[in-house]
């Protein structure tokens, strides 16, 4: 059976994976020898049967050959395996497959596949025991990446960092781990200090490699700032890059995701229009470009999104999320079933968790929208998710819980304008409270003295306390630019 396990293996590089998962079958329940090289052969052929069953995404099935091929494996002698183990491709497969020794196992890649296996079932704390197992001198880039994203998970944040920063040692090019390590906390210099630790790949020239570090500084200072809500400056850097790599996609996005997040829309708006230009099949952040038109009420152009975005991935979690951004209008509770599919489909999305609590807010359901809230802060705490919990409490009537909410939200977000309305708004609720309300949305006016929603709280605060004339020369100032 040496020639179908090297055609299996063929059809696996080429992606043919229902074919392999044919093959497999036959190999796999092949009655070949019960010696040490038989169940060596059985052992690789589970292997490759499950990485045709893990193309196929029939998770369950590969974690089952891959758990019988270690099985398989160790119940081989020590002794008969010692003089022949060699090292292998990053597949775990044999680099010879045609040979007649003993055939070598990766039981690290295997676990590695294992650990594959339960993360995409959402079976992390499998997974992360599976990935401890692997000695962290045999972990290559991706092992201690995903490893990263487990120990993360687990809110083993210490662990966590010590992977990422493994990762950029080895490349300073894995966005995921920069970004990873920003929200964590990691200083810019301590970046750089990483940067300068990995491998001159290919004998770059000097010039060349002090250009690649100063864009690549720009975006981990980037990253450094939007991770403590210093929402301008990281704009302002993103700005700057896109002077040096123009019709970026990735950083258009990138502006576009910030500004939804601090409120400016029709900018937000502008650049993923620019994005789609570009790209007409980007995926990433769609849903947040939906939910941004769903505000706008420009559904004609949200119908087109989602029908655009049906046809790319109808799978994905932006998609759902886009649906119920479509079906919000018309049927709130169809909405709600799209915002909890998207996060079936990835239960770390964040922008799931947003809408979803924004919808259960809409049904009355403030108790359920706290805990959306407070899942979507616990993965990234933005302002959309202070507000959506400050309105939760105010709804239950749990006004301690919304003024500490608030003030952990102007604590964190210190030069933002919408985290002061945030504590004014707590504070408006009542009429003793009226005058320290008076003085956070005047605070968020000379802060960002443009901000409407300010002024028309402010303004709102001056006729319940029966100065019409102040709330109507407010307003006026406002209304000139559009005259």
């Amino acid at each position: 059976m040496e020639a179908a396990r090297e055609s299996m293996a063929a059809l696996l590089d080429a992606g043919l994976f229902a074919s392999a998962q044919t093959l497999g079958s036959f190999l796999v329940s092949s009655s070949g020898a019960s010696n040490d090289a038989g169940m060596s052969m059985k052992a690789e052929s589970l292997v490759l049967h499950g990485d045709a069953l893990y193309g196929e995404k029939e998770f369950r099935r590969a974690l089952n050959a891959y758990k019988q091929a270690m099985q398989c494996s160790r119940s081989i002698p020590r002794q008969a395996t010692s003089n022949i183990r060699s090292s292998v491709s990053a597949t775990g497969r044999s680099p010879s497959p045609n040979s007649s020794n003993l055939l070598p196992f990766n039981e690290n890649e295997v676990k590695f596949k294992i650990a594959l296996c339960h993360s995409a079932l959402c079976e992390h704390r499998e997974a992360l025991q599976e990935m401890e197992g692997i000695p962290s001198k045999v972990r290559t880039l991706k092992m201690n990446l995903m490893l990263g994203k487990l120990y993360r998970i687990s809110r083993n944040s210490r662990s966590a960092v010590v992977c990422y920063k493994e990762c950029l040692r080895h490349c300073p090019y894995v966005f995921e781990a920069i970004t990873a390590l920003a929200e964590m906390g990691l200083s810019a210099k301590e970046f750089s200090l990483l940067f300068s630790q990995a491998p001159n790949r290919g004998g770059k020239l000097p010039s060349d490699s002090l250009d690649a570090q100063r864009w690549w500084n720009w975006y981990v200072e980037a990253q450094c700032c939007i991770a403590s809500h210093d929402y301008k400056g990281g704009l302002d850097i993103y700005l700057e890059l896109m002077q040096r790599f123009p019709n970026n996609v990735h950083i258009l996005l990138e502006i576009a995701k910030v500004e939804a997040i601090i409120g400016r829309n029709d900018e937000a708006i502008m650049n993923f229009e620019k994005a789609r230009l570009i790209d007409p099949n980007i995926m990433t952040y769609m849903d947040e470009y939906a939910i941004l038109l769903k505000t706008k009420f420009d559904y004609i152009k949200l119908n087109k999104l989602v029908h655009d975005m049906l046809h790319i991935d109808p799978a994905r979690p932006e998609t759902c999320v886009a649906l119920a951004a479509m079906w919000e209008r018309k049927d709130e509770r169809k909405a709600l079933t799209y915002a909890e599919k998207s996060l079936r489909v990835d239960d770390r999305h964040i922008t799931g968790y947003i809408m979803k609590g924004n919808l259960h807010l809409s049904l009355n359901r403030p108790d359920m929208a706290v805990t959306d809230f407070r899942g979507a802060q616990e993965l990234r705490a933005d302002l959309r998710s202070y507000q959506g919990l400050v309105r939760a409490y105010l709804a239950l009537a749990k006004c301690k819980d919304a003024l500490f909410t608030a003030r952990e939200a102007m604590k964190v977000m210190h030069q933002s304008a919408k985290a002061l309305k945030l504590v004014g708004d707590v504070h408006a609720i009542s009429s003793s409270g009226r005058e320290k309300a008076r003085k956070f949305y005047e605070s968020a006016i000379r802060l960002e003295p443009g901000f409407l929603g300010a002024a028309l709280a402010l303004a709102d605060l001056h006729v319940a306390e029966g100065r019409n004339r102040e709330a109507v020369t407010l307003l006026e100032r406002y209304d000139k630019p559009t005259k």
